[in-house]
């Protein structure tokens, strides 16, 4: 079971950092400046997403030294700040999207 979660957090891992380049590249060539922010915060979402599954598998790699504990919180810490930034941000992307389309 143990070796199930490992893979499974590995594949995540793996996922939100190609889609956080996908949208890192796709947010630099995007020409309107809502459709670049709505691009910038799901490249954040995903960023903090990459964080916090980084720290989960470090917990379950490595044994608990201090150091590492350190570590692991620090990401986590991070992580989720970058998961509410861009929850945030894409909330307020997306309004001004939908407003835009109504006048």
């Amino acid at each position: 079971m143990i070796l199930f979660i490992k893979y499974l957090l590995f594949l995540l891992l793996t996922l939100s950092v190609l889609g956080a380049a996908y949208y890192s590249a796709a947010s630099r060539r995007a020409l309107d400046p809502g459709e670049r922010g709505l691009k910038r915060a799901v490249m954040n979402i995903l960023l903090g997403c990459m964080l916090i599954l980084l720290a989960l598998m470090s917990m379950f790699l490595f044994r608990g030294s201090t150091v590492s504990v350190a570590v692991e919180a620090v990401f986590l810490v991070l992580g989720a700040f970058n998961l509410f930034s861009g929850l945030r941000s894409y909330g307020y992307y997306s309004r001004q999207d939908h407003s835009r389309s109504r006048r």
